[in-house]
């Protein structure tokens, strides 16, 4: 069975996207295909989606599912007009809140993910900017600002967790590869001395080998780098260092950016400077 899914919003859309993804997620045996439309804040906006929205039920020969973030109460009655399942989320869950806090919202586009407190935008700017500073071992003198240092072998994913942390967060995350260089005379790997002040702010990622064979072919096919053999060898011997030395760290191979940032923040108690947007 396939269907269509509109996120629709007068805003960026990314409330109805991330609650329409999460809802749909649920529906493994549909085949569903989803458009988020944004900035939807005029009637002439409205009236052409909802001819899309006509035009795609009569395609697909179901109605289209519709979930929409709009304010304007004009605009979301020229979207009610289109043939589709409806999912209102302001009106399912303001009107109950408002009766429940005694006030009225204030029904105000793009409060979610508008800039908001300067402080808070600045702390995310910051973060991101050190993130990046602070990719691949790039500037060790800086770890003593960190808030965590992840470590890993090439192409675990240190790099984008970090920048989800800097972004969604606001933690200040560094992170440093652990690679041939570090291995000891007898081919053990030994903590870089970059990091030996820092152990207590390190948190390592680990990922299947055969994952990161695949990872690192489609980056340099047919090489050393993303051999099978190489790969086992550095992932055991980067597992071995988390737990002699009491590393806390996550296997990334089947869990998202956003899963292993979470359950990193669980497990280590870091404090969050603002909450995900």
């Amino acid at each position: 069975m396939k269907r269509t899914a509109f996120f629709i919003s007068d805003g960026t859309g990314i409330t109805a996207e991330s609650l329409g993804r999460s809802l749909l997620a649920q529906f493994s045996g549909v085949e569903i295909n989803m458009l988020t439309k944004p900035y939807i804040d005029t009637l002439e906006k409205a009236q052409a989606l909802a001819r899309i929205i006509e035009s795609t039920a009569g395609h697909d020969g179901q109605q289209p599912i519709i979930i929409d973030t709009i304010v304007d109460q004009q605009i979301r009655d020229e979207i009610r007009k289109a043939p589709g399942f409806k999912v209102d989320i302001f009106s399912t869950f303001l009107e109950p809140l408002e009766q429940e806090l005694g006030t009225r919202s204030s029904y105000s586009v793009g409060r979610t993910h508008s800039i908001g407190s300067d402080d808070v935008y600045m702390d995310r700017i910051h973060s991101v900017h050190f993130a990046l500073d602070n990719d691949d071992g790039a500037r060790t003198h800086q770890y003593d600002k960190a808030d965590i240092i992840l470590v890993g072998v090439s192409r675990c994913g240190k790099t984008p967790t970090s920048l989800y942390l800097a972004l969604q967060f606001g933690i200040r995350a560094a992170n440093y590869p652990l690679t041939e260089d570090d291995l000891d005379e007898d081919g053990t790997l030994k903590l870089p001395k970059a990091l030996v002040p820092h152990r207590r702010k390190l948190f390592g990622l680990t990922i299947d080998a055969r994952r990161l064979s695949a990872i690192r072919n489609e980056r340099r096919p047919n090489s050393r780098y993303s051999s099978m053999d190489q790969c086992l060898q550095e992932v055991e011997q980067a597992e071995a260092l988390y737990r002699i030395l009491h590393i806390p760290f996550i296997d990334t191979t089947r869990f998202s950016i956003e899963e292993i940032s979470t359950r990193m923040i669980a497990e280590t108690g870091l404090a969050r400077r603002f909450s995900p947007r």
